[in-house]
């Protein structure tokens, strides 16, 4: 079991930190200012990208720092899941800066669902443009009436009718859907009632702008709309599409969810753990910089303790994440359950924790805009929820756990 960045990740690693600190980093507060000057308010229809974003996707690409993410060598990195990991953390360090190499969700997970089962056509049509960051896309999968923690719960209906799909349902916190260049949304639905639960759904490619797809509003977070992505709530009303649209086939979303969400909770987690990172500097920083009662504030009311807990937090995060990473390379997601499942639960809760000792120590400049604590305090929030609560991964981690005691579930559980 070797957790060692190979010597490609080392080298990616290194290149894509120079390119962090010229170009990313200096431009952070800016562009943190001068995007929420822009695009203020949750009319999506007026948001922009901001112009220097693209300006460097271009020197990313021309750097080759370019869909790292994707295992395959001519399209992307070639790197697998857990070479990848470090590069996930680096990005992490700023919010915006995975997109600039083509490296955000949810257009990763997208473009993976297309690399692994799509159709030629539907990679000809949908994954060369997302590879060459022309288009955004989304992931319809949460919805406002049921309670998606339990994914079978899904209502959203697809129909055939003849050569076509009939989409119809409401989707909610589908992430992305305000960027300007979304074009498409991987619509996940209920096609067979009757089959075994996780036989029921399928996955659908719909165009945005399909007659019938309706966003009806973004949804703050925090009062925030994070754009120029924003997450929405969209309603598709009998929104019809070429059955060739289907992703795999009939009955086959969760087997697609799973090898989807599998390498992006690893994704999630590494990019969290980079932004700890960040978040600890500026404690530190912070700390030294600031003077109270005649001493530096990293000196005062158990600060120096609580950056130890956060160094100890951030790299048993670490190692955990990179252990599950390991796993899926070599055995597959089913064989990384628990490891999966046990990261999705402490990667944001760690965040969280010190991202709040970080707004802490930084006194009301924490909860302003001048630092970015509190964005990156929502991410950590959110990520308790998004892919899955908290609880639902403990009861994943415990049922794996009982089963090697040969104890299996509940009738209340099965049920």
């Amino acid at each position: 079991m070797d957790f060692a960045p190979s010597a490609r990740t080392q080298d990616y690693l290194q290149r894509l930190q120079g390119f962090i600190a010229e170009h990313i980093a200096p431009f952070d507060a800016q562009y943190r200012r001068e995007n929420a000057q822009t695009n203020a308010g949750a009319d999506w229809r007026r948001w922009r990208v901001h112009p220097r974003i693209e300006q460097l996707k271009a020197l990313a690409r021309e750097a080759g720092l370019w869909n790292l993410f994707l295992p395959d060598a001519e399209l992307g990195a070639g790197l697998s899941v857990l070479e990848y990991a470090p590069l996930a953390e680096a990005m992490g360090h700023y919010e915006f800066a995975a997109e600039v190499f083509n490296c955000n969700a949810p257009d990763t997970g997208n473009m993976e669902v297309l690399y692994h089962f799509g159709s030629d056509a539907q990679k000809a049509q949908w994954l060369r443009p997302l590879l060459d960051g022309e288009i955004r896309s989304v992931f319809c999968m949460t919805e406002p009436d049921v309670a998606s923690s339990d994914a079978t719960n899904m209502q959203a209906e697809i129909r055939v009718d003849g050569d076509d799909l009939i989409l119809n349902g409401r989707k909610w916190w589908s992430t992305g859907i305000g960027h300007p260049q979304a074009r498409l949304a991987i619509f996940m639905g209920l096609s067979d009632a009757q089959a075994a639960p996780h036989s029921r759904h399928s996955m659908v490619l719909a165009p945005l702008d399909a007659p019938g797809v309706r966003i009806e509003r973004m949804l703050p977070t925090f009062g925030e709309y994070d754009p120029p992505y924003g997450h929405g709530e969209v309603v598709f009303d009998n929104v019809r599409v070429p059955r060739d649209q289907l992703i795999l086939g009939l009955g086959q979303g969760f087997a697609i969810a799973q090898g989807r969400l599998g390498p992006g909770r690893i994704h999630h987690c590494m990019r969290a753990i980079g932004a700890a990172e960040r978040a600890l500097e500026l404690t530190i920083r912070r700390g030294v910089s600031r003077e109270a009662f005649g001493q530096p504030i990293l000196r005062l009311g158990g600060n120096l303790e609580r950056v130890a807990d956060a160094r100890m937090a951030i790299d048993q995060a670490r190692l955990l994440t990179l252990y599950a990473a390991w796993k899926i390379q070599h055995f597959g997601v089913k064989h990384a359950m628990t490891e999966i499942s046990a990261i999705k639960v402490i990667a944001p809760n760690m965040l969280q924790q010190i991202v709040d000792q970080a707004i802490q120590i930084h006194g009301g400049a924490g909860v302003s805009h001048d630092v970015p604590l509190t964005g990156l305090f929502m991410i950590a929030r959110a990520l308790r929820i998004a892919d899955g609560p908290d609880e639902v991964h403990r009861a994943m981690v415990a049922r794996m756990e009982l089963a090697k005691y040969g104890l299996g579930r509940s009738r209340a559980e099965a049920a």
